[in-house]
């Protein structure tokens, strides 16, 4: 098992898969940092140096991921719902966001902005 930012990883597991696993880095970020390190698409966690996983770990603690990340993402939606703006209303109406169809196909959205993003589902005047 290998010890990365406080997450376990077996040794199996792809560098740019558990990367990716972290909230807020997605396929690009997690390829600069491999750039960075010098670390090749498609090595293993295992495969790697301790002072290698050490760099990345450093690396991951400056970075904004996890519950950081969340905390903004939550205050980004509380800050449109207290000005009054269209998608701050939809987020609280657990509506869609961003333009898709309502009348048919709804369910999903629904679903995330009532779950997810903390849609209550009323609109607060």
């Amino acid at each position: 098992m290998v010890f990365l930012n406080g997450f376990n990883f077996t040794e199996a597991t792809l560098v740019k898969r558990s990367l990716e696993s972290f909230f807020g880095i997605g396929p690009k970020v997690s390829q600069g940092i491999m750039a960075k390190f010098h670390i090749y698409p498609w090595a293993k966690v295992g495969s790697l140096k301790n002072s290698t996983v050490m760099d990345l770990t450093a690396e991951l603690s400056n970075m904004k991921i996890e519950n950081d990340m969340r905390r903004e993402v939550q205050d980004n939606i509380k800050r449109l719902k207290d000005m009054g703006a269209y998608r701050g209303r939809r987020h609280a109406m657990g509506l869609p966001v961003r333009g898709q169809r309502t009348r048919t196909q709804i369910t999903t959205a629904r679903r995330l902005n009532k779950l997810e993003r903390g849609g209550s589902g009323r609109v607060q005047v």
